[in-house]
């Protein structure tokens, strides 16, 4: 291979294990800071099982180094989720060079939506449906069963949930790139919504506890999410066609150019 060819090569992979070690950095300058308050941490994390406990009911640590590695395992997490617009930035710095001066404009709204949509779906889970998940559970105990949840146990049930929330409120923004990269259109889906409707329900059936009321809360969410997933993605397939308008006008200028040289 010849050498100039390696060149480009080479000055992507410096510039890709700089954005890595940035975000790496970032990542642990934010769990340093929050490392001496993990034990408060964890505490507001397992608030919503902790205030739906009966009198005299607490949590348990079933292993001798959970109390320890439990709230640091916690806090390394939440240092990740701390740090995601960071580490966004970071790949957006990364692809930006590749794109054109209107898909910058394009792809940062995207960037910054998807944290903030990551950050309501967690929101959401914690304030609204940790409550009533935990309290049906409490509720449905048999009589002379005393419960006393593993702290480990409930870190790993609640990080499920947050990620499954979390990953739920992304729906507009993965409909936008499916409509943009051409994969779907907003017709197509708008022909679909009946089946959208019940897959939602199907998902919130299948992360919250069997009631119509909580699956409700999960599906009737997801289901507006899709909608303005519809939405927004009509404005961005306009600016696809523009793209494709501007490759096929580049396209045909370098055969012209070639055939000029011919």
């Amino acid at each position: 291979m010849p050498v100039d060819d390696t060149q480009p090569l080479i000055s992507h992979l410096i510039e890709l294990r700089k954005r890595i070690l940035n975000s790496l950095i970032t990542v642990l300058v934010v769990f340093l800071a929050l490392v001496y308050f993990s034990n408060d941490i964890y505490r507001i994390i397992a608030a919503p099982l902790m205030e739906q406990l009966p009198k005299g009911a607490n949590m348990i640590a079933t292993d001798v180094a959970s109390p320890f590695f439990t709230p640091i395992k916690l806090t390394i997490m939440v240092s990740i989720f701390v740090s995601a617009p960071m580490i966004l930035y970071q790949v957006w710095a990364f692809i930006a060079p590749a794109l054109y001066q209107h898909e910058r404009r394009l792809v940062m709204p995207l960037l910054f939506s998807s944290s903030l949509l990551f950050y309501l779906g967690m929101a959401f889970a914690y304030f609204v449906v940790f409550p009533i998940v935990f309290g049906f559970f409490i509720k449905t105990v048999p009589a002379g069963v005393l419960i006393s949840t593993d702290i480990s146990n409930y870190l790993s049930f609640v990080m499920a949930l947050f990620m499954a929330f979390g990953v739920s409120f992304e729906i507009p923004i993965a409909i936008i790139l499916l409509c943009w990269g051409g994969i779907v259109t907003p017709e197509s889906l708008k022909r679909k919504r009946p089946y959208i409707l019940v897959g939602a329900f199907v998902v919130g059936m299948l992360l919250t506890p069997p009631d119509v009321f909580s699956q409700t809360l999960l599906a009737v969410p997801m289901y507006l999410l899709f909608e303005l997933g519809i939405l927004l993605s009509q404005f961005y397939v306009g600016k696809s066609g523009k793209r494709k308008s501007i490759n096929s006008e580049n396209e045909s200028d370098r055969d012209a150019g070639d055939n000029l040289k011919k």
